[in-house]
């Protein structure tokens, strides 16, 4: 009861920190910046139409963290079948790829130069394996990482896809290469130790923010205090200790919250830049270089009740600029008011005052206009109304320097005694909710007496796409990109 927490950000890290320091007879003041709380996996409304920020499935191994979501959500959760495909060039091919399926419709020409791209891989590797774009060719042939791989991921990230760090496609790839993926679909073996596709994942009703809003009435239910509209001005700290955590108010005025214990889930970045007395030149040379890709939806409400099955498409087409398109009634049919309409999300992934980002809300519409006609999906005049909603700091890059920056930012952060960060980008990973959630109970039960390193929380585990086949499915491959979480 002598414990004084302070949290910075009211995101899933944030808010399962709180939620577990309660259950221990612990409460915490807990400082969001934004007006409302479940940072990148909240729920935004326009005009009654419910959206995500970037789609967020429910399925996990972790069990520790599935109870919670059933102990928090009670009933409100649906099970929504899952669809997703990627779009190329006017064609629709499955996600993770099924061999077959890519065969046909790449047509017979264009799979036997593949066919032929691979060998050559095989021969011929790629050396040093140290890029996304040498990890994906060795494993798949030049041909096949151009068609499915490049242009997407450098849409994503913004960057060559020789700048971006191999263990990327390491995490997402587990064990499959051409050949194996081949031969279980042509032969279906049951010996093949081979992942295929999660077909369902649960989903609340009225999307995630619905949970992080129970969250929040939870834990100032049992004395914590969350704090919106309330961004961190200064991180102060006295040697290797964080004495108090200053924010400042929408009158512009600040205030100071003292504490014994403090969890952050900042941006490293941006934590690194707020400390009082600044981080040595070195450290805050390192937390400047490490990069984050930022992110915008076009939401846009079509007269039209059914466009496309997928509850998401990844758009790999190189002559538009948007990179995932969700069709937010395909999560759940109350997230659209009209059932004579539907909701999409086109999601274009950027960097903070780019040209995308730079352009104003109905230069964006009018885009996502354009480019649903050019793929075929909507016409411009079915197209009733739209938003836009910006978000900051969405991914973490995994660039040719960020290892060694942040190797040097959690050098010096190991240091604090009495401080911890968690998250997606308190530990600048590219992990999803589950993990980011992981890791917050993980830093709460720090605090209450127990000992764990929060960095080894495992975020290569094989779930996102993938379970084992039943010997009758045909084999898939995942394609290493952001998807939903």
């Amino acid at each position: 009861m002598d414990k004084q927490v302070v949290i910075l950000g009211a995101g899933p890290a944030g808010l399962t920190a709180t939620y577990e320091l309660a259950k221990h007879g612990v409460t915490a003041t807990v400082l969001e910046a934004d007006n409302v709380v479940g940072g990148i996996a909240r729920t935004e409304q326009y005009k009654g139409y419910h959206y995500d920020i970037g789609g967020h499935r429910f399925y996990t191994k972790m069990s520790e963290v599935n109870r919670i979501w059933h102990e928090v959500m009670g009933d409100d959760f649906i099970e929504v079948p899952r669809l997703s495909r990627i779009l190329y060039y006017g064609r629709y091919f499955y996600y993770p790829l099924r061999p077959l399926n890519a065969f046909f419709g790449l047509g017979f020409k264009n799979s036997v130069w593949v066919t032929l791209s691979y060998l050559r891989a095989r021969m011929f590797p790629a050396l040093p394996e140290d890029s996304f774009e040498n990890y994906v060719s060795n494993r798949f042939g030049r041909r096949l990482y151009f068609i499915f791989f490049k242009t997407y991921t450098e849409k994503v990230w913004g960057i060559p896809c020789s700048e971006i760090r191999a263990e990327w496609a390491a995490q997402r790839i587990r064990g499959l290469s051409f050949t194996s993926a081949v031969w279980s679909a042509l032969f279906k073996s049951r010996q093949h130790n081979i992942k295929s596709l999660i077909e369902k994942f649960e989903y609340p009703r009225l999307g995630p923010g619905v949970m992080w809003n129970k969250f929040k009435a939870l834990v100032e239910a049992r004395g914590s205090r969350v704090l919106l509209n309330s961004p961190v001005a200064r991180v102060n700290r006295d040697g290797a200790c964080i004495t108090s955590v200053t924010v400042r108010r929408r009158d512009g005025g600040e205030e100071t919250f003292a504490g014994t214990h403090f969890i952050s889930t900042l941006a490293l970045r941006d934590l690194i830049q707020k400390l009082d007395p600044p981080a040595p030149d070195d450290v805050q040379h390192a937390a400047n270089g490490l990069n984050y890709r930022d992110f915008l939806t076009v939401v846009v409400i079509i007269h039209r009740a059914n466009l496309f099955p997928d509850n998401w498409i990844y758009v790999h087409t190189p002559h538009v600029y948007v990179g995932r398109i969700q069709n937010f009634k395909n999560w759940s049919q109350e997230m659209v008011p009209d059932p004579n309409t539907t909701s999409l999300g086109l999601e274009y992934f950027v960097s903070e005052g780019d040209e995308l980002w730079s352009m104003a809300d109905h230069e964006l519409i009018d885009l996502a206009r354009k480019e649903l006609q050019f793929l075929k999906i909507a016409e411009p005049h079915e197209v009733m109304d739209g938003t836009v909603k910006r978000m900051r700091k969405a991914y973490p890059v995994y660039d040719s320097t960020y290892r060694e920056n942040l190797a040097v930012v959690r050098g010096y952060l190991d240091a604090f005694e009495n401080f911890q960060t968690v998250g997606r980008n308190g530990l600048h990973k590219y992990n999803n909710q589950d993990h980011s959630m992981m890791t917050a109970l993980l830093a709460a039960r720090n605090i209450c007496g127990e000992h764990h390193d929060i960095w080894e929380v495992n975020t290569d585990m094989e779930y996102q796409e993938e379970m084992r086949a039943n010997g009758n499915r045909e084999t898939t491959v995942p394609v290493p990109m952001p998807g939903p979480d």
